[in-house]
């Protein structure tokens, strides 16, 4: 019976872990931020209801209908007075915004068509007392920090635990790709930890010219809506070869007010080198290449 009723268990168990890890995927809790745009994924089959902590003073949106005798790419239902909203998807692949008015603000969410929905996204207002950091984070915080992104696979498999307030995304499911013409950035792999405000960025820069670019990795600069963020600490390389790539681990902690920046890994990610300055060595004199008559 003890065999019996281990498997029993187990299988329990097991059930709950599998529908647990589902649930953050279709109910998703965010802190408000009107400097940030949020994807909420939609599905045509089923509902997703929006949540807002108090009354929305209204709407705007594109190619969105509220009957079923309007064209649009997408439905919504939404009682004037009330604190929510709900939507699905009408074609595939559709992509839309929602400007939604709510305490004097505009918020800004992207509906896609999704076969993986949110069912819920329930919207928090910022906690004033998370509003500035409780306490700096240390440099060797810092480089923690980047050798836990590094066992990231490690310790999710092993030790999950040790994860606790961490968020990921892939960038192989979640593609981010920033071009800039004579180059690339592309995030591989990013982390958030919460608890020291912190996103942590594995990056590979591909260089598309045949001259390398140097660049300065203090100065890499991250750009989400309006807000642009400084690297807290970097292990990138400053060289790109060219035709070639360089890799790298780069992270962003707080704003530079020394705020809370609060971000979600379902941002939108922009990265632009900031170039290293030529010294006067390596300038071409007046016979030289440039300067030939």
């Amino acid at each position: 019976m003890k065999p019996l009723a281990s498997s029993i268990l187990y299988l329990c168990l097991a059930a709950r872990t599998a529908f647990g890890a589902d649930a953050p995927k279709a109910v998703q809790d965010l802190i408000l931020d009107d400097h940030t745009v949020y994807a909420v994924p939609v599905a045509g089959n089923r509902v997703t209801t929006i949540s807002f902590p108090s009354a929305i003073s209204a709407i705007d949106a594109a190619l969105v209908t509220t009957d079923a005798k309007t064209a649009g790419l997408f439905q919504i239902a939404h009682t004037k007075g009330t604190s929510y909203l709900s939507a699905r998807a009408l074609a595939k692949g559709a992509a839309t915004n929602l400007n939604i008015r709510w305490s004097g603000r505009t918020y800004v969410l992207e509906l896609k068509e999704s076969a993986v929905p949110c069912l819920s996204v329930i919207f928090q207002p910022q906690d004033e007392s998370k509003a500035t950091r409780q306490r700096p984070v240390t440099p060797a915080r810092l480089l923690g920090l980047l050798d836990k992104a590094k066992a990231f696979p490690l310790l999710s498999q092993h030790h999950p635990e040790a994860l606790a307030g961490v968020d990921f995304r892939d960038g192989a499911k979640e593609p981010s790709v920033t071009d800039c013409g004579d180059y690339e950035v592309r995030v591989n792999e990013a982390l958030r930890f919460d608890r020291e405000d912190t996103l942590v960025f594995r990056l590979t820069l591909q260089n598309k010219t045949l001259e390398a670019i140097e660049f300065t990795p203090e100065r890499l600069r991250l750009k989400v809506g309006k807000q642009t963020l400084f690297p807290s600490v970097t292990q990138l390389g400053g060289f790109i070869p060219p035709n070639g790539t360089s890799d790298g681990y780069v992270a962003f902690t707080g704003t530079e007010n020394g705020e809370r920046n609060d971000l979600s890994l379902k941002n939108e990610f922009t990265f632009v080198l900031e170039r290293a300055p030529v010294s006067a060595d390596s300038l071409p004199t007046k016979n030289e290449e440039g300067f030939a008559k």
